[in-house]
This record gives structure tokens, sequence and C-alpha cells, in this order.
């Protein structure tokens, strides 16, 4: 057996686990890694300027090719930075492998210079922190680490590397290696009958696909059983894409944020929801008594421990979502119900409960926003953003055709996600088109790292909803459960300038009728210098997001 470098051999594995770019920040506690990396070569670096930014470009790299994307940092709080990004990998299982530098082992219990016990910190927030003890162990425990990224429910992990178990060598032959199985999930047959015979027996049944169909790459086999049984579908935030909105069958997306009306009464008037890879998040399900009703509901979830979280199903089965579909699909025998009525009853809602989006008024309004993107932009284009009013007009009014082209954290929601995350989904794909939808206050986060694309020619546009705010205006009057009123004015950046201090470029837009030629600007732009270019859309203050706190009493604050 050849002996080599331990972080060779570690590099080695990284490659063979499809992994060709990376974002990290050196530093000496990580620089024999480093050093492996310059040697073999064949894994491209981007070096970040907040490690939190490493874990967010790692985290859009992974949503978009399905892979697991992988953050290094140095010692210390180059670990603890990155347990934002770690935690929000977990809350929307997206396999992401961090991997830190350490002190030397026998100094851990000394408190020497930036040894902190990272492993404990990152435990609450990953599937599996671990610390390498023994050379002999990396590689192994690299492949264990990326097996259980991908396994399951998928989600990050965390590998900590002693300095001076990063200098040995040990005995590795990467000629006859290969990844670890990953386990396949099935589901158990008398299941699957049970629900395709609550799915037949129901008269006004919906499938509810959450971002489970876009993890197992369920897409298609989704509409085919949707095609089968004429069964509308919904999706959740994490599933849009998963279902093409142009479609026939499709029923929107119902909820108390990221939602339409006509949704919301498609879903209240259903009598049963089969459920694939949904979470049942309470901003999307609302007060409980109401979500649920006197519908039946069918859950079904690779991860056991998700059955019955939020309440209890009627039928609840583990499987893959791809896996059962499948089977789904297997058991079905013709005929099937005739579903016309209830489908027609879906477009007739559509037709009936609009929200407008058609504004021509001074100061814009967020929804003429969105209606310019939808018609600009193509079906191939990514489109990224994150937390705030901007990401619940983005579920409200965007449109989404493909899996893995509407890139949003969910659950965890964290300020200034959007930027490094754009350039984690352009590096995975450097040819698509990739646009970030951001806000005036979210965009001061992390926005260091616009430095990053500009650096590495890292082009795409970002489209900014500034209304000039801080936080959420006006809450007590939208009876979404809080009882006091924030009004805090944001004092507002000069956005434009502050692309420029980057080696950016963009624009401000204050009239309805330039945010097409705005749009159209950015994206040559983009291409022709390399670079993010901002378009700043300056929107009404007093903003017509539509929430509530069940899906029968959303509030309208527009004509409709």
């Amino acid at each position: 057996m050849p002996r080599m470098p331990v972080m060779q051999a570690v590099v080695e594995v990284l490659a063979s686990e499809g992994v060709d770019t990376v974002f990290g920040c050196p530093g000496a506690a990580i620089l024999p890694l480093y050093q492996a990396m310059r040697s073999h070569g064949g894994i491209e670096h981007l070096v970040v300027r907040h490690e939190e930014g490493a874990t967010h470009m790692a985290d859009g790299w992974a949503r978009t090719t399905g892979n697991v994307g992988v953050a290094i940092g140095t010692s210390g709080p180059a670990g603890t930075n990155m347990i934002t990004g770690l935690y929000t990998a977990q809350a929307d299982s997206i396999p992401i492998l961090c991997i830190t530098g350490q002190a030397v082992s026998s100094k851990l219990h000394q408190e020497a210079f930036q040894a902190v016990d990272i492993v404990e910190i990152a435990k609450p927030v990953t599937k599996w922190a671990v610390q390498v003890k023994e050379a002999a162990q990396a590689p192994w425990i690299f492949r264990e680490a990326f097996r259980i990224a991908r396994s399951g429910r998928p989600g990050p992990v965390l590998v900590d590397l002693p300095l001076d178990v990063q200098k040995q060598e040990i005995e590795w032959d990467s000629g006859i290696d290969c990844p670890l199985p990953v386990p396949v999930v099935t589901p158990h047959l008398p299941r699957v009958e049970r629900a395709l015979d609550l799915l037949l027996a129901a008269e006004r049944p919906l499938i509810l696909a959450g971002g489970g169909v876009v993890l197992s790459e369920a897409a298609d086999l989704l509409r085919e059983v949707a095609e089968r049984l004429g069964v509308p579908v919904q999706v959740t935030l994490m599933g849009k894409g998963g279902f093409p909105e142009e479609h026939e069958l499709f029923a929107g997306m119902a909820g108390i944020q990221t939602s339409q009306r006509w949704a919301n009464a498609a879903f209240l008037e259903a009598d049963l929801v089969l459920a694939l890879g949904a979470r049942f998040g309470d901003r999307h399900t609302g007060e409980l008594d109401v979500y649920r009703g006197d519908r039946k509901f069918i859950h079904v979830d690779i991860e056991p421990t998700q059955l019955g979280r939020v309440f209890g199903p009627d039928l609840g089965i583990v499987s893959d979502v791809a896996e059962f579909l499948r089977a789904l699909l297997d058991s079905i025998r013709e005929p099937v119900p005739d579903r016309s009525p209830w489908v027609k009853r879906i477009g007739q809602l559509r037709q009936d409960l609009p929200r407008r989006e058609d504004f021509d008024t001074v100061p814009i309004k967020a929804p003429r926003v969105f209606r310019e993107i939808n018609e600009l932009f193509g079906e191939d284009t990514y489109f990224v953003t994150a937390i705030g009013l901007y990401q619940i007009w983005s579920g409200q009014f965007q449109r989404a055709h493909k899996p893995r082209h509407y890139q949003v954290c969910g659950q965890a929601g964290p300020l200034g996600w959007e930027i490094p995350a754009a350039i984690g989904v352009k590096k995975a794909r450097p040819g698509a088109e990739v646009v970030g939808i951001v806000g005036d206050y979210s965009f001061q986060f992390l926005v260091e790292e616009l430095a990053v694309a500009a650096q590495y020619d890292v082009p795409f546009v970002l489209v900014m909803l500034n209304n000039s705010y801080l936080g959420l205006i006006r809450q007590a009057e939208r009876g979404y459960g809080m009882d006091y009123q924030v009004d805090i004015a944001y004092d507002g950046a000069d956005n434009v300038r502050l692309m420029s201090a980057y080696g950016c470029t963009g624009t401000r837009v204050t009239e309805p009728a330039d945010i097409r030629p705005s749009l159209a600007w950015a994206r040559e732009e983009a291409e022709r210098t390399r670079r993010p270019v901002l378009v700043e859309v300056l929107i009404e203050r007093t903003e017509n997001a539509a929430m509530g706190t069940s899906l029968a009493n959303v509030v309208e604050f527009e004509e409709v």
C-alpha cells in the first residue's frame, strides 16, 4: 500500500465524491489541507470574506447540483462563524460538509489559541460532527461524512482536523477506493396500497409537494402520478419548481404567508391531502385546527421522526419520495375516478380569486416587480431569495418552472444568505442565468461576498426591493398574532455606490415603466463585466403582503 500525506488522501476523497469547487478561508490551522488541494489541482477554491459566507456558497452549490457542498475554515472563530450556515442547511435538508482546522491535539485541554470544542458546538445543527483523532481514520471519516450527508433526510456534517493529525502520512491507495453506498429507503407496500385506496376514495384530493420532491429528483414521477390519477398538486415554498405552474393540475401554494388566495380556498375545500416530503412548517399551516379540518392526511417522508411531529397523520409512510411514487404508479389499476369536476373547480377558484400585479402607481408596488421578473426571465433561470417581505412576495407572485431552479432559505432564514448562495449557484451552473432577489436590509449582511464574485468573475443579477424600512411594518394591524407595532425608518444606504465599492455596478428604479428596461440592461451588463449587477427598485413603504394566522383569515390589503 503506498504512503502519502493524509491530507492528500482526503483531497482525493473529495474529488472522487464529485466535489469540483469548494469555498473557504485559509489559515494556519488548516494549511496542510490547502497545500494538498494545491498539489492536486482538480478542485477550484474560492477565498471568501467571511466563513458564514462560505457555508452559504456551499449551500447554494449543493441545492443546485444535488451533491454535497464543501466549506472550509480555520480553527476557533472560523468554525463558530459557520454555525449559522450549518443550521440553515440542516433546517432545509441540504447536504454540506464543513471542514475546520484545529489546534494540535496536545493543546486542546490547555485553552490554546483558537482551540474551541467545535464538535460539541456543531452537534445540535448537524447530522454528524466529528474530530479526527488518528490520521489513518481521516479518509474513512470523510467517506462516512459524505454518506451521512446524503443518506435519509440530507443534511450538514462537520469534520474537525487537529493540525498535528493533518501533518502525518498514512497508507492509502485511491486507485482501489470509491464512495460508500447510500441506502435506498423504499416504502412498505401495504402502506402504499392503503394510500392508493384513500386517494381513490377521496372526492377532492390534493397532492402537497414539499422539498422532498426536489431533493429526491421526483418531479417527473410526481407529474406522472398526478396525471394518471387526475389529482391536483400544490407546492410548499421548498417544493416550488417541483411541479409546472402552467399545468392544468397545478393548484398553487397554500399558507399564511407565501400563498395565493385561490390556493388557500382550494386547500380548504380538499377532503384528503397526500403530503410528499413536507414538514408542515408553521408558516405553511397556520392554525392547525383550520389546516387539518375534517380532511384526511397521508404523510410520506424519508425521515421517520418527521411523521407525527406537527400532528398525527391518518397514514404515515417512511420512504424516499421517488421510491414511493414509483411504487404508487405500479399499484394503480384502471379505471380511476373522474376528477374533472374538482380540477375545474380549482381552475374556477384561480380565475375568481386572483391578486393584482398590474399596478402603475408610484411608489412602485412589489407585485409589479415580480410581474416584470416573470415576463422577462426564462424558465431556465435560477432564482435565489432569502428572508423577509421580499421572500413572501416572491412566494406569492414569482413563478418557478423547474426543480432546483428556485433556491430559498426556508426555515432558518439567515439575513444575507442570498448573495453567497447566488455565488454557489452560479459556480454550480456557470452557463446559466442566476438572479438574486434581495431586500434593502438583508443586502447589508454578507455584502462583502460581492468581492468574491468580482474576484472570480461570477456574474449574476440582483433585484432589490427597497421599502426603506427595517423589519416588518405595523404587525398589529395585520392580525399576524403580534401585539406591538414596528415602525422603524431605515436610513437607506446608497446601495448602487456600495456595489461600486466592490467592483460591481447597479442602477436605481423609481418608475414602473423603467423596471423591465433596467432588468434587461442588468442581465447584459452582468455578462459584459462578469460581475454582479444590482437593480434597486424603490417600492412603497407600507407594503401589501397578505398574511394572517390561518388559511381562512389571510387579509388582502389591495383591491383584487
